[in-house]
């Protein structure tokens, strides 16, 4: 079983993405800023992170550095989805190691299709 960690501060997308992808059959666990999310993913080595980049305490941008430079995570995936949706956020994101961006409001459909293609 595949597993995903969703890291976001606003409850309802929160909810919203753990109901998907438990349908879609994987371990999800669920964090509230960056330093719950590190916490987490370093106990369960997910094979994927949804990081919202505007959070309390551990912004997104810090986290992502965080888990690029941890050689436990180094094969987790990480997909950005974030209100943030300048070109400039969206390659700086990019360019700071975020395998996928996607700003919000997104397509749950796109972004489980844009998870499937990543695990593959």
């Amino acid at each position: 079983m595949k597993k995903i960690l969703i890291v976001d501060d606003e409850p309802n997308i929160v909810m919203s993405l753990e109901y998907t992808f438990k349908k879609k059959n994987f371990e999800v666990f669920i964090a509230r800023d960056g330093s719950e999310a590190l916490q987490i993913a370093e106990g369960e080595i997910p094979d994927i992170v949804l990081l919202d980049i505007m959070m309390p305490n551990v912004d997104g941008y810090e986290t992502l550095k965080e888990i690029k430079n941890n050689k436990n995570l180094k094969d987790t995936k990480v997909v950005f989805l974030s209100a943030k949706n300048k070109a400039t956020d969206i390659e700086k994101g990019l360019r700071m190691g975020a395998d996928k961006y996607l700003t919000k409001p997104f397509s749950v459909k796109k972004l489980v299709a844009e998870i499937n293609e990543l695990l593959q």
